[in-house]
């Protein structure tokens, strides 16, 4: 396969540190961001052009406090209101926005907050993403779990209480196939009510073949919708087809799932206009397809292994907690995710303000669930974390918190006849 090899815990070979270092250094050395590999599916869809053409367009210095209160207290919240709502002078008003915030997610989704965990079952990767501790020149632990690997782990997983999980591999179609990854969803099936995917855009027919093996959502991080940036970070492989993996979600639900994720990685370009865009993306795609469950994500760019190509841009816990209130106030029905990249402290007040759903008991390496949160020796061997992460807590201690907030700890609401 094109562009497939691996580093599996040894040094790089003089060929492969020379191509990274030509893609590093030499820009004509890369594909075109534009240019689809084969056996990609192109789709005829609008909503590149709807999102772009706003993102494009955006300028957040031009808002003023008075549209910020009008935003505010409008009734049904406008795309330019929105803009307004993640601009700069909408930082005085936080705590405005973060009432009308708790006042739409009490509205739409009464006090309760849903909780699931994360299980990476492969971090081999074709890409190289310059700031992923999985890309594919970086020198970590590479694992990819077997059948039994990933019952176990899914069987400790379960024995915790926890009801939804959702599956993750690095993206390498040469080691975590859609078959390999379909066997997860129906291993999946026997322990838990709610299966949600992570892993590589795939096509329309490879989703609805992991919707029958069991799969329920997809979510998809654009990372940034900065098409500049994103050719600057995205060096090698699959992901560095801009415009197929923006058409990701969509193709998800032409495939039969039920719903889908979105989500740019907050730090790596303009946070601003990240937010706009993938809050859009959702906007867009919801009137196109009404029945579908969306969500959106807010991830901040964390330390990852081996790191010295990118630091982030600053994103605050004030600006996240903006972020947040905007997406809430714009789209009051889509449910928000928290992940454990977050503090314990900051995602136990948000979930009172904007949250729906947060992660518990998690961690981003593979095969240790069972040494982390068992204090058991694991089966087998240890593969590397993709990124740290700050709030380590379990789901038991989550579901303690989150009743001592006052809110009611959800594992699932899903009725399956």
């Amino acid at each position: 396969m094109e562009n497939s090899f691996f580093v599996d815990s040894k040094k790089l070979s003089p060929a492969a540190l020379e191509k990274k270092h030509r893609l590093e250094n030499d820009p004509s050395s890369r594909k075109s961001i534009d240019e689809f590999l084969p056996g990609m599916e192109k789709i005829d869809s609008n909503i590149c052009d709807l999102v772009m053409k706003e993102f494009d367009s955006y300028d957040p210095s031009v808002y003023t406090p008075r549209q910020v209160v009008a935003a505010i207290e409008r009734e049904r919240c406008t795309v330019e209101d929105f803009k307004a709502l993640l601009s700069p002078a909408a930082e005085p008003y936080l705590e405005k926005m973060a009432q009308r915030a708790r006042t739409e997610t009490a509205k739409h989704f009464g006090n309760t907050v849903y909780l699931f965990t994360p299980l990476y079952i492969a971090n081999y990767c074709e890409n190289y993403c310059v700031y992923c501790g999985f890309n594919c020149y970086n020198d970590i632990r590479r694992m990819a779990l077997d059948r039994d690997q990933i019952e176990h782990e899914m069987s400790v997983i379960a024995a915790s209480g926890m009801e939804e999980i959702l599956i993750l591999t690095g993206e390498s179609r040469a080691v975590s196939s859609v078959g390999y990854i379909g066997e997860a969803c129906r291993l999946a099936r026997k322990y838990f009510r709610m299966v949600g995917l992570e892993v590589y855009p795939l096509n329309t027919d490879e989703y609805r073949y992991l919707r029958e093996c069991g799969a329920d959502y997809v979510t998809v991080f654009q990372e940034t919708y900065d098409r500049q940036k994103y050719e600057t970070l995205h060096l090698l492989g699959h992901k560095r087809v801009w415009r197929y993996r923006f058409d990701a979600q969509e193709r998800a639900l032409m495939g039969g799932m039920r719903g889908a994720g979105f989500s740019a990685l907050l730090g790596l370009s303009d946070f601003r206009k990240d937010a706009l865009a993938s809050a859009l993306h959702v906007y867009y795609l919801q009137k196109k397809y009404p029945r579908s469950e969306l969500s959106l994500s807010c991830p901040r760019l964390r330390p990852i292994i081996n790191n010295e190509k990118i630091n982030p841009l600053d994103v605050s816990e004030r600006k996240l907690c903006q972020i947040l209130c905007a997406y809430r106030i714009f789209l009051p029905f889509v449910g928000i995710t928290v992940s454990s990249r977050e503090s314990a402290r900051f995602r136990n007040g948000i979930v009172k303000i904007a949250a729906t759903k947060v992660s518990a008991g998690v961690s981003t390496g593979i095969g240790d669930h069972e040494s982390k949160y068992s204090g058991k020796e694991s089966q087998g061997a240890e593969g590397d974390e993709q990124f740290e992460i700050s709030d380590t807590r379990s789901l038991d201690s989550m579901r303690s918190d989150i009743s001592g907030e006052g809110l009611q700890p959800v594992l699932n609401d899903y009725v399956y006849v």
